[in-house]
């Protein structure tokens, strides 16, 4: 392996993921300054994208990975696992595509968007769009092209950010503008807009690479394409569950323009919690190649539980660094979305217990049972719905952001509990342990202590607490010899 070319490309990869992600929400002042949180146009825009990641986990039904599993397989015509990949997912696209339109108006009232139907209309087409484009990124991955992957990314988000500029800055304050801008729900409707014509642009770029569909169609191979994908389907589905069932859900259990306005406060909210992901992920991209680079030890016990130890610490620092900041990264939503902000610091544990899970569930991807991944995650997902249907017509938004925290909090637990079983690990228990009481202790300090504060003293006892915890986490890392 060329481990040179590995941690280019990995930077690469990681560049537009963490860059396009963080630009994006760089939008969400912009529409919760613009949107007014009492018209629900911001619940309309979580729940319509909620829709759109679960239809894409449909349309695409494990197609990337499969794409990967028997290009690289001896013997075997890459062209041609290519042009069957395209023709099956752009097959399916076609056939999503005609019977939305065929059943529009029934689909929309349905869902709620009976007054805008062309809603429902454009995300059919985007999230068509979107799954065939899939396909065509994952051939560029299994090629090493890694530039172009980047340039086509930028050329939807660089597109995407000026037109959402334009639409929120721009047209209210030009008179023959203000009429359309208001006719789209406050400029709700001209994000899909701007979504639908960036992901066309797209389409249009990848014109070199769409004409691999002409490679032909082998009906035998596709068959044993489609045994080895459904899995990765289910599998698909129930990750994709546990991120968007509480935005699907909750204006289905709490009717109305209400329903709406709760998932727009919570949705905004959420945004900020985000920001967990984000630092999550620059640990991913920054540790993963360390741990993959060693062919020797990167399946040894030890350097499983140094990663999930030092993801655990990194993490929490990043709770910390959220919560005593709070202050100011309110502001990042408009004032009306504020009243929200108390679920951050649940969602943020909830991301956190998803992040441990993903540490935990290399026992069952190196012993070859993935169907462990399904069985836990779906029981996850069971618990995050149930804890939706019965709270949310009580609490609201609320019963979402718990039902998250449990959900997760479940298959974290399950996979630790059945993975010391089956692949036991060394998990050093004590030093999390610390760090978790330690994170409770100053989580306290700051909340009964400083929350009531000016915002002055709330910032500065903020950082001085956030140093010390930062100071102790370097002082475990050097003791353990992690650098």
């Amino acid at each position: 392996m060329n481990l040179k070319s590995l941690a280019k490309d990995t930077a690469l990869y990681g560049l537009v993921s963490i860059v396009g992600r963080f630009l994006n929400y760089l939008l969400v002042p912009v529409h919760t300054y613009m949107i007014p949180a009492e018209s629900g146009g911001y619940g309309i825009v979580s729940n319509l994208y909620a829709y759109t990641a679960l239809f894409l986990a449909l349309l695409t039904f494990g197609m990337e990975t499969t794409l990967f599993r028997f290009a690289n397989k001896q013997g075997t015509d890459d062209r041609m696992v290519y042009s069957n990949a395209l023709r099956m997912v752009g097959g399916v696209g076609l056939g999503f595509l005609a019977l939305v339109f065929l059943l529009l108006h029934p689909i929309s009232g349905a869902m709620g968007y009976g007054a805008h139907p062309e809603y429902v209309g454009m995300f059919a087409l985007i999230t068509a769009q979107d799954a065939f484009q899939a396909v065509m990124f994952s051939r560029l991955r299994q090629q090493r092209r890694p530039i172009r992957f980047v340039a086509l990314k930028f050329a939807f988000i660089i597109p995407s950010i000026l037109l959402n500029l334009f639409i929120f800055l721009v047209m209210p304050k030009v008179p023959a503008l203000q009429g359309v801008f208001a006719q789209f729900n406050y400029g709700v409707g001209l994000i899909f807009v701007a979504n639908l014509f960036c992901t066309s642009l797209v389409s249009l770029l990848f014109f070199p690479e769409i004409r691999g569909i002409a490679y032909g169609f082998d009906k035998g191979m596709a068959k044993e394409m489609l045994r080895y994908s459904w899995p990765l389907l289910l599998l698909s589905l129930v990750g994709v569950l546990n991120q968007v069932a509480d935005k699907i859900l909750l204006p289905k259990l709490m009717p109305g323009e209400e329903g709406m306005v709760q998932l727009g406060i919570y949705g905004a909210c959420v945004k900020i919690a985000m920001i967990m992901s984000l630092l999550t992920q620059a640990f991913r991209y920054a540790y993963e190649p360390i741990v993959f680079a060693d062919n020797k030890d990167r399946n040894n016990p030890a350097t499983l539980a140094d990663g999930t130890k030092y993801f655990i610490i990194f993490t929490l620092l990043a709770f910390l660094a959220v919560v005593f900041y709070m202050p100011l990264l309110q502001r990042f939503v408009g004032a009306g979305y504020r009243e929200g902000i108390g679920v951050i610091p649940i969602v943020m544990m909830a991301e956190i217990f998803m992040g441990v899970y993903f540490n935990l569930s290399f026992w069952y991807k190196l012993t070859d049972q993935n169907w462990w991944g399904a069985i836990i995650s779906a029981i996850g997902v069971a618990v995050m719905i149930a804890v939706n249907v019965i709270f949310v017509p009580k609490i609201g938004y609320w019963a979402c952001a718990w039902g998250g925290f449990a959900g997760y909090g479940i298959s974290m637990l399950i996979s630790y509990f059945l993975g010391q079983k089956k692949y036991p690990v060394p998990y050093d228990l004590k030093a999390v342990g610390k760090f978790v009481a330690l994170t409770a202790v100053f989580y306290c300090i700051y909340s009964f202590a400083l929350e009531a504060s000016p915002v002055w003293c709330r910032l500065t006892g903020g950082t001085v607490l956030l140093a010390a915890y930062a100071c102790i986490a370097w002082r475990e890392i050097k003791t353990s010899k992690a650098i």
